[in-house]
């Protein structure tokens, strides 16, 4: 291990076996601070009055993904930069209350943090701030290719610098699935990921023919599966050369915030996926998880647990 780097384990640690983890989740660890808004678009105002607080709370993608995978019994670690902050500090205690293996490589420029703006409805508006990182910033080679070696499995977030990662991982033959989240199949940033993953999710938001980008990224690629995400819309998944719409599920409660829901998703999926289940039902999976993560409060850090997911998927609901 070097010197730059500390490792941070629960249910994992240095002395991993071949295939001791399920899920490597690379990349997408941070912070973010949750103001509930009356509506959006917020019109221009001087002032607001946030009677529902203004609150940080850990989780982005990676670990809301990593969060997802240990609910429903995978072996899950996670690999990402993080600053000696108390950002960095919220992110460390997730992990530790939640049980979820974490490698850290110190971030001297600071923990990944964004603003989350909700409205009455449950829509986020996402300000990322692009700041904590560095050009150069690369996972130590050794640290990577030990934990690829153990992974089954590795989902990588589109945040820098996992797109340098993806040779690695494919080296160590860990099945691969990404995340685009709001692509809109133009942006050459998105492109190392979407055409090296094997499995490739995509929110439908910004896309003009989701079909349209969905067989490209098959046919330029390696991806197996594709699956592109429309929220209330359900969503549309490309398998074996066919596509299909897979409906929405019905939250089981009353919906207060989507932020999640792809994570969620994409973690459901990728639980059905590695137990040996057709790609139709790794959606449902993940219609069923979405769903759930919309009746989450954005404050909270919560995931639909194995038990719960069987249940519904048995029931239809």
């Amino acid at each position: 291990m070097r010197a730059d780097e500390t490792t941070e384990s629960t249910s994992a640690g240095s002395g991993e076996h071949a295939e001791d983890i399920d899920v490597l989740v690379l990349g997408g660890a941070g912070v973010d601070t949750i103001v509930y808004v009356p509506e959006l678009p917020l019109p221009y105002a001087d002032s607001y009055m946030i009677d529902r607080g203004i609150r940080p709370r850990a989780g982005q993608t990676g670990d809301f993904v990593a969060l997802g995978l240990a609910a429903l019994g995978l072996r899950t670690h996670h690999l990402d930069f993080l600053g000696e902050d108390p950002e960095g500090d919220l992110v460390r205690a997730l992990h530790r209350d939640k049980g979820i293996a974490l490698t850290v490589i110190p971030q001297p420029a600071g923990t990944k943090r964004a603003v989350n703006l909700v409205g009455p409805d449950g829509r986020r508006l996402s300000l990322y701030d692009n700041s904590r990182g560095r050009p150069a910033d690369r996972f130590p080679e050794d640290t990577l290719r030990t934990l690829a070696a153990a992974s089954r499995h590795a989902h990588v977030s589109i945040t820098h610098p996992c797109a340098d990662a993806l040779p690695v991982l494919r080296e160590a033959g860990a099945g691969i699935s990404t995340d685009l989240h709001n692509w809109d199949g133009e942006n050459p940033y998105h492109e190392a990921f979407a055409y090296e993953a094997d499995v490739v999710f995509v929110s439908a938001t910004a896309l003009t023919d989701p079909r349209a980008t969905m067989r490209r990224i098959a046919e330029r690629g390696r991806a197996e599966v594709v699956v592109a995400t429309a929220g209330a819309e359900g969503a549309y998944l490309l398998a074996d050369g066919e596509l299909t719409h897979v409906p929405a599920a019905a939250p089981p409660g009353p919906v207060v915030d989507s932020n999640g829901a792809g994570d969620a998703f994409a973690s459901a999926f990728l639980f059905g996926r590695l137990g040996g289940e057709p790609p139709r039902r790794c959606a449902e999976y993940g219609a069923l998880a979405g769903a759930y993560a919309c009746t989450v409060p954005a404050t909270e850090s919560a995931a639909l647990s194995r038990d719960a997911l069987l249940a519904r998927a048995a029931t239809g609901r």
